[in-house]
């Protein structure tokens, strides 16, 4: 491993001030860079190739050999500095932090993107505030071949460090856009042919009576409101998810997979 570049020990450090300062979205948004917490983390965002200005590790703590072998193969030219485990503690979110951490730049995808793939099927957030909710339907979105996700006004932050951990490295490979009002990239969908759907208790038919394989957009709304009027007003069709017994509703993040990986099913795991 190449010579680490140096050691911090004071909280008073310039760069610790700007790390912790990325704790807060508006630290993040002011610098375009958001911190990545954990080994598993850190060694995907390696692998991904991702804009990474530094890996920080406790100096008390050796460096874990799957991070150096990432290291070997990634072309990312970041700095590597030890610090002290208080100064890790001060930067970091969970409660008993891991080793290391990294400072990554927001990935910029072209909303061309959207438009690109021969079916899309793209997820749509539309005031989905809860992180753990929003990192769970990004990873899930991955998992079943999504080709996009659009996180609309109301949605909680994409680089909030719960969102970020609930992704589980999905965050770093799949187009995500960060559309605000979601309106006219419905009117774009719709303009091109591409059905866009939601869930809704008036529904008409089940999911698993649509057809996912042609080009699908499908809205998820707010926890506890669901859709808002304004954006309702642009679905195409409504449908539900069939369920036994009592209960009346899914959490938004298990309905959102559920539906995902009917989408896969019926595209034939392509």
């Amino acid at each position: 491993m190449d010579t680490i570049d140096k050691l911090i020990t004071s909280v008073h450090n310039p760069k610790v001030k700007r790390w912790t300062e990325l704790l807060s979205k508006k630290g993040r948004d002011a610098s375009g860079q958001y911190i990545v917490e954990g080994i598993h983390l850190v060694k995907e965002a390696l692998q991904a190739d991702l804009n990474i200005e530094c890996v920080v590790f406790a100096e008390d703590r050796p460096l874990p050999n799957e991070l150096v072998e990432a290291k070997a193969v990634s072309s990312s030219s970041c700095e590597w500095i030890q610090v002290t485990s208080h100064i890790l503690a001060r930067c970091t979110t969970t409660q008993t932090p891991q080793s290391v951490f990294a400072v990554v730049s927001k990935q910029v995808h072209d909303k061309n993107q959207l438009w690109s793939a021969e079916r899309p099927l793209v997820v749509l957030l539309d005031g989905v505030q809860d992180p753990g909710n929003v990192g769970t339907i990004i990873r899930s979105a991955e998992a079943s071949g999504a080709t996009g996700i659009i996180l609309g006004k109301g949605s909680v932050d994409l680089y909030n460090p719960k969102t970020v951990r609930a992704a589980m490295g999905s965050l770093f490979r799949i187009p995500i856009i960060e559309g605000g009002d979601l309106t006219p990239y419905l009117q774009e969908a719709r303009s091109r042919g591409i059905h866009v759907v939601s869930t809704g208790l008036d529904a008409a038919r089940h999911c698993y009576e649509m057809n996912w394989e042609q080009g699908i957009w499908f809205i998820v709304g707010n926890e506890g409101a669901g859709v808002s009027s304004e954006v309702a007003t642009h679905v195409d069709e409504l449908i539900t998810i069939p369920m036994q017994g009592r209960t009346e509703s899914l959490n938004v993040a298990m309905a959102t997979t559920v539906l995902l990986f009917e989408a896969m099913r019926q595209r034939g795991f392509a």
